[in-house]
């Protein structure tokens, strides 16, 4: 019952659109007429400046690392059991039923996620792998794809256990999935010029 009860939490909580709700509220604005149309802290940060689009990343990560961190360090949960709990928060943000089923495309819940589920680990490697990617590729989901694929690859070079493994790929299907209209399109790697600054 418990593990129900946080994995409904996790969905819940992940189902909130921090994005929208603080774009109106600050900034009497509809965020996904911002970028690309996407409900997420980028287009907020897009609508307001740092002033909306921080505090939204902040909130997004924290909506994905409350119930992780309530199962395991509250009512000590582990192992499989843990997997509905962790990917509960991306599944509520990608498919917002607040939102029409149309919600964010999950990045900073996935963090959040993380960081309740291994601390700096796949956080920082994740971060640092989008970093390199950003400064080499110019589609944002596939610098999201490969940066992802990496991290799991360093999991497994780890031998990290099998439900955080599992749980890590659930997360990068539904990444792909929210990014899929960037993933058809196929990758664009930067020249030279574009990776020391000039011009697309």
């Amino acid at each position: 019952m418990t593990v129900f009860l946080l994995t409904l939490l996790g969905f819940v909580t992940g189902s909130i659109p921090f994005s929208v709700w603080v774009t109106r509220v600050a900034r009497r604005a509809e965020v996904r007429r911002f970028g690309d149309g996407n409900p997420g802290a980028i287009n907020a940060w897009h609508a307001g400046g740092w002033r909306i689009g921080l505090p939204v990343l902040l909130l997004d990560a924290g909506k994905g690392a409350l119930p992780v961190a309530l199962a395991r360090f509250v009512f000590h949960i582990d192992g499989w059991t843990l997997l509905p709990i962790a990917i509960a928060p991306i599944l509520g943000h990608v498919f917002s039923p607040l939102l029409g089923f149309r919600g964010g495309k999950g990045i900073a819940t996935t963090f959040g996620v993380w960081t309740a589920l291994t601390l700096w680990l796949v956080p920082t490697t994740l971060g640092l792998l989008m970093a390199a990617m950003m400064r080499v590729q110019l589609i944002p989901g596939w610098t999201v794809l490969l940066a992802m694929i990496g991290t799991l690859g360093v999991l497994l070079g780890l031998q990290a256990q099998a439900p955080l493994v599992t749980a890590f790929a659930l997360n990068l299907a539904i990444v792909c999935w929210a990014h899929r209209r960037d993933l058809t399109a196929g990758p664009r790697w930067r020249t030279r010029r574009q990776r020391r600054g000039g011009s697309s």
